[in-house]
C-alpha cells in the first residue's frame, strides 16, 4: 500500500525541540537528509518552561512544522527521585508549545509520547487502544501521565481548532550517542558501561538491579528517527501510533548478550531489593506499518554490536571515571 507524503519536507522549516539530545540529533539529521531546514535551539537559548517562549520563537522564525521531543527523562532511579519535577516539566513544556502552535497556526505538529504511559498490567503486545485501560507503572507514572495528557490536548485541539497534530509512542531507545551518566541513563547503556568497567577493573561479578525477569523491547535510535520523520511526512490521523520492533527480551537475556559483546567473563548477580518496573513491555507495531508504511529495519544484535563499539570508544575518550 502506498503512503504518499502529505507534508512535504523538502525546503520546509521545521523546529525540533530537544534537537540536541540523544534522539533529537538523529531526527535533525534525518530531516536535513530529506531537504528540510531545521531549527534546534538549545534549552539554554530557549526555555520551554517559560509559558511565552514557544510563541515568541514561532513568531520570530516562522517554522512550518514542529517536532516536540524535549522531555525531562531518566531511568527508574531518576523517576523515583523527581516525580514532581518530571510531571511538571513534561506537562508544562507540551501544554504551552501545543497552544503556541495553535495560536500561531503552525501547519503540522508532532508530539512524542512514551511507552511509560501504558498501563502497568497491559495485555502484551501493547496496542494503542489499550492506552487508557489502567494506571501506569508507579515509578514512572507522573512522566507517563503528563505525556498522555498531551495526546488528549492534541486530539481536543484537532476537534475544536483543526490543529493538525500527531502523537507517536516510541519504545525504549538505545544506540550510539547516548549519554554515559550511570545515575540517569537507561538500561542498555548502563549495562554496557557496567560490563566494560568491570572487565577493565578485573572484577569477578557485576550486580544488576531487580530480578532480571521483566521483558523490554528496544528500538535503535536511528530507526526511531526515521519513524518519526516518516510519521511527520505521511501520517495525518488523531490516533496515537507505536514505534518499535515488536520483539521483547528479558533483562537477563539482554544482559547475557551484552556480557558476550563486551567480553566480561565474570558472574551476573541480580539484586531483587531493587524494583523491576513494569513486568513486560512489548508493542504492537502494526499501526505504523498500516498508517504510514514504516517498520524498524535494525535487529537487536546488530544494534547492540554498534552501540557497544561506540561506547568503548566514548569511554576511552572520556578517560578514567
Amino acid at each position: 500500500m502506498s503512503h504518499p507524503e502529505s507534508f512535504l519536507l523538502q525546503g520546509r522549516r521545521i523546529w525540533v525541540t530537544g534537537g540536541n539530545g540523544f534522539l533529537g540529533r538523529q531526527v535533525v539529521a534525518e530531516l536535513q537528509r530529506r531537504g528540510a531546514e531545521v531549527l534546534a535551539p538549545r534549552s539554554s537559548e530557549l526555555d520551554l518552561l517559560d509559558p511565552a517562549a514557544a510563541a515568541r520563537f514561532i513568531r520570530q522564525h516562522r517554522p512550518s512544522g514542529v517536532v516536540h521531543l524535549a522531555a525531562r527523562v531518566g531511568g527508574i532511579g531518576a523517576n523515583r527521585a523527581h516525580p514532581g519535577s518530571f510531571f511538571f516539566a513534561n506537562m508544562a513544556m507540551g501544554l504551552h508549545l501545543i497552544e503556541a502552535c495553535r495560536a500561531e497556526r503552525i501547519e503540522k505538529v508532532l508530539v512524542l509520547g512514551t511507552v511509560c504511559a501504558y498501563p502497568k498490567f497491559c495485555p502484551v503486545p501493547f496496542h494503542e487502544d489499550d492506552l487508557w485501560n489502567g494506571y501506569p507503572e508507579e515509578t514512572n507514572a507522573p512522566y507517563g501521565v503528563a505525556k498522555k495528557a498531551l495526546l488528549v490536548q492534541l486530539q481536543a485541539y484537532r476537534q475544536e481548532y483543526g490543529t493538525r497534530g500527531i502523537f507517536l509512542i516510541p519504545v525504549n531507545l538505545y544506540g550510539p550517542g547516548d549519554h554515559l551518566d550511570l545515575a540517569t541513563n537507561h538500561v542498555i547503556p548502563a549495562l554496557i558501561r557496567k560490563f566494560l568497567e568491570a572487565k577493565n577493573q578485573g572484577h569477578d561479578h557485576v550486580e544488576l538491579w531487580g530480578t532480571g525477569s521483566p521483558s523490554r523491547e528496544f528500538l535503535f535510535v536511528e530507526d526511531a528517527a526515521q519513524g518519526i520523520v516518516e510519521g511527520l511526512s505521511r501520517y495525518e490521523g488523531e490516533d496515537p501510533v507505536n514505534l518499535g520492533t515488536g520483539a521483547e527480551i528479558t533483562i537477563r537475556d539482554l544482559a547475557l548478550k551484552i556480557q558476550a559483546l563486551t567480553g566480561f567473563t565474570g558472574e551476573l548477580r541480580f539484586n531483587p531489593a531493587y524494583p523491576d518496573g513494569q513486568p513486560r513491555r512489548q508493542l504492537d507495531t502494526s499501526r505504523a506499518l498500516e498508517r504510514f508504511g514504516w517498520q524498524a529495519p535494525t535487529g537487536l544484535d546488530e544494534g547492540l554490536r554498534r552501540t557497544v563499539a561506540w561506547m568503548q570508544g566514548a569511554l576511552a575518550s572520556a578517560g578514567p571515571s
